[in-house]
C-alpha cells in the first residue's frame, strides 16, 4: 500500500483563453491561485477569471501591490490554507 502523506500539496497552471493564473496550490481540497507581479503593471486579469472558473478558497498577488516577494518567501506555503 502507498504511503500517504496527509500534508501532500500539489502545484499546478491555470490558463483559460487569454487568462492565466502562475501558480495555484492544492491542499486536501481546497486551492488557492497566486498571481507573480515583478514589474511596475499589477495587474491580474486572470485572477477574476480563475476566481469566476473556480471558486478558489483565497487567491494572493505577490510583488509591490500585494505580498512583498522577500516576505512571500518565507512563507510555509501549508500556513496559506489556514
Amino acid at each position: 500500500m502507498p504511503c500517504v502523506n496527509p500534508d501532500a500539496l500539489e502545484l499546478y497552471y491555470w490558463r483559460q483563453g487569454n487568462h492565466e493564473v502562475d501558480f495555484v496550490l492544492e491542499h486536501k481540497g481546497k486551492i488557492i491561485g497566486l498571481e507573480i507581479k515583478s514589474g511596475r503593471s499589477q495587474q491580474a486579469s486572470g485572477m477574476a477569471a480563475f476566481c469566476k472558473e473556480c471558486n478558489p478558497y483565497k487567491v494572493l498577488l505577490v510583488g509591490n501591490s500585494g505580498i512583498p516577494w522577500q516576505e512571500f518567501l518565507e512563507l510555509n506555503p501549508l500556513e496559506l490554507f489556514n
